[in-house]
């Protein structure tokens, strides 16, 4: 049943709402992963960003697709949680276990729940700044991205520069204002077997689609 809910979401809703209200143009569509296991990271300027970065991928494809996601935000009530869980499909981390040590004396894994999906063979939206940001700006990267990948090496990353969606609907705002966006997708990225090498390429990756959009056109 919720599955077809969330055929009826995704296509009667969200891409009339993206596709056609804001508008929304791909570059380099063809390197985005076209199956699991695999990461997508992008900057998150917008609550839109997820919905957008999902409508990249074919119906067939996005059932296999999951973003990363708040859980003290998005399961705070039940029918939120509903709509979190069973429509968009998010894995929800629980920020509250950042640096906790659990009752056997372990440090607690809050990105476990990612690792899992990919061994899955999930396709996983993660943002990076770990936050909305403000309008067109870059946060500061966190490193949960590169304490992921380190376990599963072999995974590749594929990041998307979101142009335009902080403008269309920003953080603190709730009336969406048309505003034409861009997904910019770049090649993608491996474990390069250390932690700071690792996120300065994945910065550095990012930083570069972020100039692209930036760049006149004529």
């Amino acid at each position: 049943m919720h599955h077809t809910l969330r055929y009826l979401f995704f296509n009667g809703i969200a891409r009339p709402l993206l596709l056609i209200l804001i508008g929304l143009n791909v570059r380099r569509r063809h390197l985005l992963p076209a199956r699991g296991p695999a990461l997508l990271i992008a900057n998150h300027n917008s609550h839109l960003d997820t919905l957008m970065l999902m409508l990249l991928f074919s119906s067939k494809t996005r059932r296999r697709v999951r973003p990363v996601a708040a859980a003290d935000y998005f399961l705070k009530n039940r029918v939120l949680a509903w709509f979190a869980t069973r429509i968009i499909g998010i894995l929800p981390i629980e920020r509250s276990n950042i640096g906790r040590t659990g009752s056997d004396g372990q440090r607690v894994d809050p990105l476990l729940v990612v690792t899992e999906a990919l061994d899955r063979e999930e396709i996983v939206i993660l943002f990076p700044e770990g936050t909305r940001g403000d309008p067109e700006q870059l946060g500061t990267f966190q490193s949960g991205v590169a304490h992921i990948v380190r376990k599963r090496p072999r995974v590749p990353v594929t990041p998307v520069f979101i142009h335009g969606l902080g403008k269309a609907l920003p953080r603190g705002e709730a009336l969406l204002v048309p505003f034409f966006c861009d997904a910019f997708v770049g090649e993608p990225i491996f474990w390069t077997g250390d932690r700071a090498s690792f996120m300065n390429k994945v910065h550095d990756c990012i930083t570069t689609l972020a100039g692209e959009a930036n760049r006149p056109t004529w």
